[in-house]
């Protein structure tokens, strides 16, 4: 392999989930493709860093000061959904169903990866609570981080007289009873409704 070949491997590696033999595979590929190709592609990221901002509203990645989920009049204000990231952000809106705004988190706590509350955008969340919002979900993923990060949002926004609900879990459709683990089945239990 070419050191210049190697190098674009190490860079595609050092993305998330991809490990060497897809990062080569990709390396090779940008490698087949024509100069145009190549150069678009480049741009393309160069463009994606540039144009790229926070909205100063949620947080969420935007090419306007104000993205288009805040700017959207139609949407419920009183409701304001947590999401860690913008993809979390984005798998919600691909249900077409929840209408309210969100505030993205860029982040769970977690101590050890030295990420603690104040690198999230909690300060931002708190300027929000004006008194329009009557309702905060905390939609992060029920990992120890993500509960971490849950509770601490619980104990410091209840307080303010806002009301605080975190988004359900449990056993996913299709599933079966035998196969799900002690927390899942547990937090089924938790959560169960009302038929």
């Amino acid at each position: 392999m070419t050191p210049a070949l190697e190098k674009l491997v190490a860079h595609f590696a050092s993305l998330p989930a991809i490990g060497r033999k897809s990062a080569t595979r990709l390396a090779y590929h940008v490698l087949e493709m024509d100069d145009d190709a190549v150069r678009a592609f480049a741009e393309s990221l160069l463009e994606v860093k540039q144009a790229t901002r926070l909205c100063t509203v949620c947080q969420c990645y935007s090419e306007a000061e104000v993205c288009h989920y805040c700017a959207d009049g139609t949407r419920d204000a009183g409701l304001l959904m947590c999401v860690e990231d913008n993809r979390a952000l984005e798998a919600i809106e691909a249900l077409h169903e929840y209408r309210g705004r969100y505030h993205v988190l860029h982040g769970v706590i977690s101590p050890i990866d030295g990420i603690g509350p104040e690198q999230l955008k909690i300060k931002e969340l708190l300027a929000r609570l004006d008194g329009s919002v009557r309702e905060v979900i905390i939609a992060t993923n029920p990992s120890v981080e993500g509960e971490a990060t849950a509770m601490y949002l619980g104990r410091l926004l209840k307080p303010l007289g806002v009301k605080v609900t975190r988004l359900a879990y449990g056993l996913p459709v299709g599933g079966t009873l035998e196969y799900a683990d002690n927390t899942t089945l547990l937090k089924a239990i938790e959560g169960r409704t009302e038929v």
